[in-house]
């Protein structure tokens, strides 16, 4: 068994693979700083919870956006699961051509998805939309080139910017509306914040396409813990909100002698 840990400014998504397995995921913030300690007793609570033996399991594989928790994730795995785990980081084989002008500013968590990605579809020109913290977008060819994307900020930071910086403006909760025009300050913030979002998805990915592949439609991705709002909106191919635990999976053994 394999436990992935991909790391981000929100929150830790974490999974346990059994062979190819997707077999248990679990969710803890990101928000605080955390002791070695207190990640290595989440992480044997949650396997023990799941009836999970820890002696089974053989590897961990993070990906990280957050250096600052990187030291208590790796001695809380030492300690507690007794491995030193994988880091997605530069110069790990990846199987991807990074075309960045400095690779070394791709975050892990995109990293991560792209390696998925090229696996479950091979020899297809992608997109991957990652709805998470910041809203991403990833252009990868059909030969495996990795040509950059676009970066801006999520839904949930989206909102709570409007909270925050406007004084007649409430913290909503996220959901789909059947209306464009809300008839509630409530319901128009929602409305804005999920078909805004629709537009910015459909606008960036028409120019990718345009602009890197040549009008020839690609896979596109929907991922990350927004990406399950948008899944009646057909602005994606497929949605795989587990996408880059899949890619920390394969990184694990692109880089390991564990098969």
């Amino acid at each position: 068994m394999i436990l992935c840990l991909d790391v981000g400014n929100t929150q830790i998504q974490g999974g346990v693979f059994r062979g190819e397995e997707l077999s248990i995921q679990f969710r803890k913030t990101s928000r605080q700083k955390f002791s070695s300690d207190e990640v290595g007793l989440f992480l044997i609570n949650v396997l023990r919870e799941n009836k999970i033996d820890v002696n089974n399991i053989r590897g961990i594989s993070i990906c990280s956006v957050v250096p600052g928790l990187n030291h208590s994730l790796s001695s809380g795995c030492i300690k507690y699961l007794s491995m030193e785990p994988f880091f997605l980081r530069a110069g790990v084989e990846t199987g991807l051509k990074i075309r960045y002008k400095n690779p070394l500013e791709v975050g892990a968590d995109r990293i991560a998805n792209a390696i998925a990605a090229i696996n479950l579809f091979p020899e297809k020109n992608i997109i991957v939309v990652d709805l998470g913290t910041a809203t991403t977008f990833c252009a990868i060819t059909k030969t495996r080139d990795y040509l950059g994307g676009t970066i801006l900020p999520g839904i949930q930071i989206s909102m709570e910017v409007l909270e925050s910086r406007a004084s007649q403006l409430p913290g909503v909760e996220i959901l789909k509306t059947d209306h464009v025009l809300g008839k509630s300050t409530v319901e128009s913030i929602q409305s804005g914040l999920f078909y805004g979002h629709i537009g910015i998805v459909n606008e960036i990915k028409t120019r990718i396409i345009k602009e890197v592949f040549s009008d020839e439609k690609p896979i596109v991705i929907g991922t990350g813990g927004m990406s399950s709002l948008f899944e009646k909106e057909q602005i994606f191919d497929v949605i795989l909100p587990s996408l880059a635990l899949k890619g920390l999976q394969l990184a694990y053994h692109l880089n390991t002698s564990e098969k």
